[in-house]
């Protein structure tokens, strides 16, 4: 059974910086693409960024210059390094992927969250 964990959400004044770690486990022959994902209360959820396992990045407007995502793929961990947070970056962030299991094609995978509170 696949499983993404994150950690390292927490409270952070406007200014500062949190890094995001995801980290996929299960019978994973191959991932394809890594990200993470947001949602703020009553707001749809949004992407933040994605990295392919080529290298291709993909990140929101809003984050741009600010976020920077990177992938360690022989850890099967993505990363999240948020500076410069803003009120607006309040969220609760969800890591995506899309793995092919061992014996299956790819799907996507959501970790359970983790919040990220900014103050003002």
């Amino acid at each position: 059974q696949v499983q993404l964990v994150e950690s390292g959400g927490g409270l952070v004044q406007a200014g500062g910086s949190l890094r995001l770690s995801c980290a996929a486990s299960g019978s994973i022959r191959v991932i394809v693409t890594m990200g993470w994902y947001r949602q703020a209360p009553g707001k749809q959820r949004e992407l933040v960024a994605r990295m392919t396992s080529g290298g291709i990045t993909n990140y929101a407007d809003s984050v741009k210059g600010r976020f920077t995502i990177s992938r360690n793929n022989a850890k099967n961990t993505v990363y999240l390094q948020m500076n410069s947070l803003k009120p607006e970056d309040a969220a609760v962030y969800y890591c995506y992927a899309v793995i092919a299991e061992v014996a299956a094609s790819a799907r996507d995978y959501w970790g359970q969250g983790t919040q990220v509170t900014v103050s003002s």
